[in-house]
């Protein structure tokens, strides 16, 4: 197994659930615990054995460069967005700093704990280069702290995804943190455009695979969100400074 040692992380959203705060502090640099979301997935990827991490920037991109100049792990590369390119269109925009290889993307709104097993870890040992296009780290719907949507995805055995039939319930939510492979981008749209897009090419051709992760997962992309983060921080880790 090859390990993967570049990662993206999409941090150019305007993060307008958690407005006025985000008005003038970029969702990424929102602390949690007493640590922006951006360094929390940061500290993951070095973790993992990430060594350089492309990060995008449009919304109050300068106050995260600036911040970002205090890492020395993971290497940071910026990857400008004069428009939003959304999810698909930021990382197509990236893939000349991201090699030639899979790589890992994480959005920067959402936090993770690991369970008895580091999850991008967990991740890269299920990674099949010759089956997948893309892998994604899932959880159970009704696991999720700060969620209150519907699912994403149904799994077969093999870890092989559906789409969530409409006006159902799905057992498993695609937490933002995956694998992606640069073909999967081969004839992508140019401009804006979800990753959902390229998705849906992987399901059918049956490439697009998940992972069902085994420890907590938040969505911190609105106040309550935020704020069902650190509670559950607080409690898990005694001593831990709730944001003012």
């Amino acid at each position: 197994m090859t390990a993967i040692c570049n990662a993206m992380v999409l941090a150019a959203g305007l993060g307008t659930r958690l407005r006025p705060l985000t008005d003038r502090l970029p969702k990424p640099l929102v602390p949690v615990a007493g640590r922006t979301l951006l360094d929390h997935a940061l500290d993951r990827l070095a973790a993992a054995g990430v060594t350089t991490a492309v990060v995008n920037l449009h919304h109050l991109g300068d106050m995260i460069a600036e911040h970002l100049k205090g890492r020395s792990a993971p290497k940071i590369i910026l990857s400008r967005e004069e428009r939003r390119l959304e999810t698909g269109g930021g990382v197509r925009h990236a893939l000349p700093l991201l090699g030639a290889g899979a790589f890992f993307v994480v959005n920067a709104d959402v936090l993770w704990l690991n369970g008895p097993y580091d999850a991008l870890a967990r991740l890269q040992n299920h990674w099949r280069e010759s089956e997948m296009d893309a892998l994604l780290l899932l959880l159970e719907t009704t696991a999720a702290f700060g969620y209150d949507g519907a699912g994403d995805f149904l799994t077969d055995p093999a870890g092989r995804l559906a789409r969530r039939p409409e006006r159902e319930i799905a057992p498993y939510l695609f937490t933002g943190v995956q694998i992606l492979h640069p073909r999967l981008f081969e004839d992508a749209p140019a401009g804006a455009f979800s990753l959902n897009v390229l998705y849906d090419r992987a399901l059918a051709v049956g490439r697009l695979y998940g992972v069902v992760h085994d420890g907590e997962w938040f969505h911190v992309g609105t106040a309550e969100g935020l704020a069902e983060a650190e509670d559950f921080l607080r409690v898990r880790y005694p001593g831990t400074k709730r944001r003012r």
